[in-house]
């Protein structure tokens, strides 16, 4: 039950224990006490809700930053990584492979605040060799969802 849970929960995490006891032909109690225990032990990290925001207002900017660092004595990446993702301006990091090491998602009220995070607070990190940061034009799919689907159905309506 616990794979088939998850994978209902990460397309929509807004469907109830009732709702989800019925696809899984599980009681409520099971599936409720399932996620509880999911929860405690961390593999539900967190809910998340997809928002387009344009739509709303645009008054934050989005960079992904690919940056290069030496990775340190006994505990590569990490330490550097750990000083990073602290940031309250980083939403997401990730260890890469390829041309650069970690890739840093930030985002900030304009251009200005986050290049002022990259040169004031990421690249004076020590062991960071080098960055690069990529702003962010528009959202087309977030998370698997495809944010704003202009697809419309082109089939012609029959009627009896």
């Amino acid at each position: 039950m616990t794979k088939e849970l998850l994978q209902l929960l990460e397309k929509d995490h807004s469907l109830s224990p009732a709702q989800l006891a019925v696809m899984l032909g599980r009681t409520e109690a099971e599936v409720a006490a399932e996620i509880r225990r999911l929860e405690n032990e961390k593999v539900i990290v967190k809910y998340h809700t997809i928002i387009n925001w344009e739509k709303v207002c645009a008054d934050t900017v989005t960079a992904v930053i690919d940056v290069k660092i030496t990775p340190q004595r006994e505990v590569g990446f990490d330490a550097i990584a750990e000083r990073i993702y602290r940031f309250p301006e980083v939403k997401s990091l990730y260890l890469m492979s390829g041309a650069y090491d970690l890739s840093v998602t930030v985002e900030g009220r304009n251009l200005k605040e986050v290049a002022r995070f990259v040169a004031t607070k990421l690249a004076t990190i020590e062991g960071v060799i080098s960055t690069t940061t990529h702003f962010m034009l528009k959202k087309y799919k977030d998370a698997g969802v495809i944010i704003d689907d202009r697809e419309q159905d082109h089939r012609l309506v029959i009627t009896p």
